[in-house]
């Protein structure tokens, strides 16, 4: 299980692809918090990185299942995953390590913009003036949606042999999980509206981001993630 991690982050950093989708992920959300007059912290004129939160779930839409799109699919394209399964590794395991080495890139993605906050500090009136308790609580928000799209992504990869098919799956589950869901209930009314608004990610990224690290939220995304898991494990059995 481990070797097939690290297989997995070597195959991402092995071509010049995963050095690419992870630029232009950091040069997205460059733009986005420091460029775009709409959305720059520095035309805002306060220490705050909303600009930051709110839009970062927008480039993860694809940029995960961008990521995610050729775990299984390049597998079972190549003719890999019949050798990976005579391994003395469970399913549940091999989906288990390719999830682990998804988790690790994203974090790996999303670590450099703890630099924004860092630069919103020392920009700030007086230096250090960010609300830090807000900031990590949508941080830790972040990387539980990106933990989700992930697993929504491998899922994703395990219903085709093809990647660009996987990763038109992967970015339509996620924007139907994050934001249609939420569309959906605004279109309802009575308590069908409120039980629908419960199962959109953006409804819980939101409770996170007030700075509040709410248990419920948390067990939420934990448990869309092992949903997704076993779902995929599900399919593979089947086929």
């Amino acid at each position: 299980m481990k070797s097939l991690f690290f297989k997995e982050i070597n195959a991402f950093f092995g071509s010049l692809t995963g050095y690419l989708i992870l630029a232009l992920f950091l040069v997205a959300l460059g733009l986005i918090v420091w460029v775009f007059p709409e959305s720059s912290v520095l035309d805002y004129g306060f220490a705050d990185l909303e600009s930051l939160f709110a839009y970062t779930p927008y480039v993860f839409t694809f940029l995960v299942p961008a990521i995610s799109m050729r775990s299984i699919s390049e597998e079972r394209k190549s003719g890999t995953w019949e050798l990976l399964r005579t391994s003395p590794v469970s399913l549940f395991q091999i989906i288990l390590a390719k999830y682990l080495a998804l988790l690790a890139l994203v974090i790996l993605a999303v670590l450099p913009t703890l630099l924004y906050a860092y630069s919103i500090m020392q920009l700030g009136d007086p230096v250090g003036n960010l609300d830090l308790a807000g900031f990590f609580g949508s941080w830790i928000g972040l990387l539980m949606i990106g933990a989700t799209f992930a697993a929504v992504g491998l899922f994703a990869s395990s219903l085709t042999s093809q990647q660009v098919v996987a990763f038109v799956l992967g970015v339509f589950f996620c924007f139907v999980l994050y934001f249609g869901l939420t569309a959906l209930a605004e279109m309802l009314t009575g308590e069908f509206a409120y039980w629908v608004e419960e199962l959109s990610l953006s409804q819980h990224y939101t409770s996170l981001s007030r700075g509040v690290v709410d248990s419920r939220d948390v067990f939420f995304l934990f448990g869309m993630v092992w949903v997704f898991l076993g779902a995929s494990v599900l399919v593979l059995k089947g086929k």
